[in-house]
C-alpha cells in the first residue's frame, strides 16, 4: 500500500470545548491500488458479497474488502484503449431487484445503452453476471443515479435524445426498460454535455435539475410535462456535477459546479432574490493563472465534482481534482500531475468565504466520475477514483500533532 497526499486542517468546532479547540489534527489520504490497467472512467463501492464490508467495483470487475487485493470479474474483462476511451464511464451499486443483494449499474460511453448486473450471490461470482439493458442511450457526462422526485428511490437523471430529463424504474420489473421522462425542450447536446445535478434551487422542497445554462423547476404535479426553465449561465463549456448548497449560510441554496470539464475553472455562484425573482452572482475559486486563487493553485481537467463534508465541522467542502488526459493531449496543463484536491469551505465572521485547498493525491488522478463514501468503517470519509492510471481507493486518516507542525502544514495565501 503506498502512503501519498498528505491533507492537513484544524478539525475544531464553534461548539467544542476549549481543550478541543485547541487540537490540531492532520489529516491525511493513504492511496491503496487496485490496478494500474484502464478500465474505466469512474469507480464505487458497496457490499457486494454480503459480509458486512464495503467492496469497491472498476469497470468489468469487483475487488473485495477490506484490503481490496482479491479480485472477481462481473463480465470479462477487456482492457481499455488510453488512447481512446473506455466503453464503461460510470457505476452505482444498489440492490434493484430486493434480494437483498447489490446489484451493479453501469453507464458507459456516451450516447450507448446502460445496464444493470443482476449480483447472482456468492454460488455464481465465477460467472459473467446477468446483463440487463434498462436504458436505450445515456447522455451527458455527469448522470446521476439520485433520488429526484422524492419517493426514497433512485432515478437515473441524463439526458436522452436531445431532452434533459430522468428515467424511473418500474419496481415490480426493476430489470425490463426504464421510462424516460423529459422535461426540457429538445436543446440538450448530444451524446455529449458537460455540467448536470439536482438540487433544490427556489426552496419549495422539490428538487430541481441543474445544467450549465439554467435550472429546470420541478412542478408539484409531475404529469404536467416540462418543467419551467430559468435561464442561468453557470458555466460556459460546462464542467461536472453540480450541487446545490447553501455555501454562505443565509438560508438559499447556491450552485457549485467546475466550468469547463477538459479546461479550467471552479466555482460557486452566489444566489441572490429579489422578490420572486432570483439570479446569481459567481464567484472564482480557481481559474485559469495561479494569481486566480487566494492560494496559487491552478490545475485543468476538473471533469467530476463532488461535495461533502471531509473534515466532519458541518460545513460541506468540495472534492475534485484532474481528470488526467481527459482529452489526451488536447487540454491545457495535460502532462501536470494527476491531482486530487479538496477545498475546505470557511465562513468568515465578517461573511467572507474562503475555500482552503489541500491534496489529498498527487498521481491518482480522478476520472469522470469521483466517489466519496465511509468505506473501511472508521467513520471518515474516504474516496474511490478512476480512470486513466487505473483505479485507487483513498483511505482517510488522522493524527494530532503540535500547533507548529500544524501551522507548517497549511496552505500559504499567496494572493488577496
Amino acid at each position: 500500500m503506498l502512503r501519498c497526499g498528505l491533507l492537513w486542517i484544524l478539525l475544531a468546532s464553534a461548539l467544542a470545548s476549549p481543550a478541543a479547540a485547541e487540537d490540531h489534527v492532520l489529516h491525511n489520504f493513504r492511496v491503496v491500488p487496485l490496478t494500474d490497467v484502464y478500465y474505466s472512467e469512474g469507480a464505487n463501492v458497496g457490499d457486494v458479497d454480503g459480509d458486512g464490508v464495503v467492496d469497491a467495483v472498476y469497470g468489468p470487475n469487483w475487488y473485495r474488502g477490506p484490503d481490496f487485493k482479491e479480485k472477481h470479474a462481473i463480465y470479462p474483462p477487456q482492457a481499455q484503449p488510453r488512447e481512446r476511451y473506455a466503453d464503461h464511464f460510470f457505476c452505482w451499486l444498489y440492490d434493484f431487484n430486493g434480494d437483498g443483494r447489490s446489484d451493479v449499474f453501469t453507464v458507459g460511453f456516451p450516447g450507448t445503452p446502460a445496464y444493470v448486473y443482476e449480483n447472482p450471490g456468492t454460488d455464481g461470482f465465477d460467472e459473467p453476471w446477468p446483463r440487463h439493458e434498462v436504458i436505450d442511450s445515456v447522455c451527458n457526462e455527469s448522470p446521476q443515479l439520485i433520488d429526484l422526485v422524492g419517493d426514497e428511490r433512485p432515478e437515473l437523471v441524463c439526458t436522452n435524445g436531445g431532452y434533459f430529463g430522468y428515467a424511473t424504474i418500474d419496481w415490480s420489473q426493476p430489470f425490463s426498460p426504464w421510462t424516460f421522462h423529459r422535461v426540457s425542450e429538445k436543446n440538450a447536446p448530444q451524446p455529449f454535455g458537460h455540467g448536470l445535478g439536482v438540487g433544490d434551487i427556489n426552496g419549495d422542497g422539490r428538487t430541481d435539475i441543474l445544467a450549465k445554462d439554467g435550472w429546470f423547476e420541478q412542478p408539484e404535479e409531475l404529469g404536467q410535462g416540462k418543467w419551467t426553465k430559468h435561464k442561468v449561465r453557470f458555466a460556459g463549456p460546462g464542467g461536472a456535477e453540480m450541487y446545490a448548497y447553501d455555501v454562505d449560510g443565509d438560508g438559499d441554496n447556491d450552485v457549485i459546479t467546475s466550468l469547463a470539464a477538459h479546461d479550467f475553472g471552479l466555482a460557486w455562484h452566489e444566489q441572490q432574490r429579489d422578490g420572486d425573482k432570483i439570479a446569481f452572482q459567481q464567484h472564482l475559486i480557481m481559474g485559469s493563472t495561479p494569481q486566480e486563487n487566494r492560494y496559487g493553485l491552478v490545475f485543468s481537467e476538473l471533469h467530476s465534482v463532488n461535495v461533502t463534508d471531509i473534515d466532519g465541522d458541518g460545513l460541506k467542502d468540495i472534492v475534485t481534482g484532474k481528470t488526467y488526459w481527459s482529452h489526451h493531449t488536447q487540454s491545457p496543463m495535460w502532462d501536470a500531475g494527476a491531482v486530487v484536491y479538496w477545498f475546505k469551505l470557511v465562513r468568515g465572521e465578517d461573511g467572507t468565504i474562503d475555500w482552503i485547498p489541500y491534496r489529498a493525491a498527487d498521481e491518482t488522478g480522478i476520472g469522470r466520475q469521483l466517489t466519496v463514501a465511509e468505506i473501511n468503517g472508521d467513520g471518515l470519509p474516504d474516496m474511490i477514483v478512476g480512470g486513466m492510471k487505473g483505479a485507487h481507493v483513498l483511505l482517510h486518516e488522522r493524527q494530532s500533532v503540535s500547533p507548529d507542525e500544524w501551522q507548517k502544514a497549511q496552505p500559504k495565501l499567496t494572493a488577496e
